[in-house]
């Protein structure tokens, strides 16, 4: 019997997300026409032997939250429940707060993901990696390339055995290639030391604050409190993929996991991707659009494109590299590129809103998204460009590399740009 449990984080996280985090939490945000955790949920309910999925965070359970838990629930007939934090908790602290619920019924082991995070999630593979040599936590690990390494959590494991020697977080230097995906196999055993660790963090906090009721003893974070401290002692072991893998940070790294999702539905979801239909819009690669969409016939849409719900798009439009969410009207004659189109915001006749890619270096396979920075000298760095929820964009006009902030009726071009 297996569990799964997924780490969404909470408000206070996603402030690179912004402004699209404004109007749905992060987790809910829609990569390839559905929402990013759903992905997550998808994979653990292939894995034979699962019997339930645990959402822990610091959200406030509101109503989007609860609608796609019910719908989740119903479509993959799993239990899947919310438990929300008191207070944000770190990557550790929720699973140790809640190790009751996640121990209930006794399972063998349980997976821990955290919801940033794009991957083909090899769970099979590392649950029969577990199976044949079982140990408190096994991490999912892939290559990047030596400057990259450093913005992750870095590995040096055994090659023999696999075993992780050492674990640094973000090193200041290069410590190694390998680097943590943030996808876990923890057996039960594994929450002995978080437990350590939370008492350590309770003695630690007594003696700074005589009441003893010091709020930080919760808060645990695995790389650096678990993982860095138990490495090289035999009890943390990686499992290496080639697969697909990004962080999901930023707008800009949502969407290059759309097109990373879309080009994998080929093999897993092949009745999501759009067909070229006689009468239909001129379809190019990997396109996603939602049944409600109402699409012209003259439009020509990819690739990497997903069209979210009720979406309109007139005569002549070019879409590529985007994602329209719902609501969106697209005018006659609009070209959107690298751009994300927030929900029920309004695209002029004839206007071109443009951005500029942000993606790894094709010609290093071990290369990932860089952590995009906004700023890089007091000047706005080109990016895709992103509008806010009801947005318009007036007819005839070039918005290029901007940011637009929800609400705003724009009256002309802009390039290089946060529209507050």
């Amino acid at each position: 019997m297996l569990k799964a449990v997924i780490l969404i984080g909470g408000p206070q996280k996603g402030t690179r997300f912004r402004p699209l985090s404004f109007e749905v939490p992060k987790p809910l945000f829609p990569v390839a026409g559905v929402p990013m955790i759903q992905h997550h949920i998808e994979a653990c309910a292939q894995v034979a032997g699962m019997q339930e999925i645990l959402l822990i965070g610091f959200y406030q359970p509101d109503e989007p939250l609860t609608r796609f838990l019910e719908a989740a629930q119903q479509e993959f007939n799993l239990p899947i429940r919310y438990l929300q934090e008191f207070a944000p908790l770190g990557t550790g602290g929720g699973l140790y707060h809640f190790r009751d619920q996640i121990l209930a019924g006794g399972p063998e082991a349980f997976f821990v993901l955290n919801a940033d995070v794009c991957s083909d999630f090899p769970l099979s593979a590392m649950l029969e990696v577990h199976r044949y040599q079982p140990h408190p936590f096994l991490l999912l690990g892939t290559t990047a390339n030596r400057t990259q390494s450093l913005n992750y959590g870095c590995i040096v494991e055994n090659p023999q055995t696999h075993e992780v020697l050492h674990y640094v977080e973000k090193p200041s230097t290069f410590v190694s290639d390998i680097i943590n995906c943030g996808i876990y196999l923890f057996s039960p055993e594994a929450l002995k030391p978080l437990r350590d660790v939370f008492q350590r963090n309770q003695q630690d906090g007594q003696l700074e604050d005589s009441s003893g009721l010091w709020p930080g003893a919760g808060t645990i974070r695995l790389e650096q409190d678990v993982f860095s401290a138990l490495a090289g002692q035999g009890q943390i072991y990686v499992h290496l993929t080639d697969g697909i893998w990004s962080q999901i940070k930023s707008a800009g790294s949502a969407l290059y996991a759309s097109r990373l999702y879309l080009s994998q539905y080929q093999l897993t979801h092949p009745e999501r991707l759009a067909k070229h239909t006689p009468g239909g819009p001129r379809i190019r690669g990997n396109v996603y659009i939602h049944p409600t969409a109402k699409v012209a016939p003259s439009a020509v849409l990819g690739p990497n494109v997903s069209i979210g719900e009720g979406v309109t798009m007139g005569e002549g439009v070019r879409l590529r590299e985007s994602i329209v969410l719902h609501g969106a009207t697209l005018q006659e004659h609009t070209c959107v590129l690298h751009s994300i189109v927030g929900w029920g915001s309004t695209v002029g006749r004839w206007a071109r809103v443009e951005g500029t890619p942000n993606d790894p270096n094709p010609n290093d396979p071990r290369a990932h998204m860089d952590s995009e920075s906004l700023f890089k000298d007091g000047k706005l760095l080109p990016a895709i460009t992103i509008l806010g929820c009801r947005v318009r964009i007036p007819a005839e006009v070039l918005i290029l590399n901007s940011i637009v902030l929800p609400h705003k009726e724009l009256s002309r071009s802009f390039t290089n740009q946060i529209i507050l």
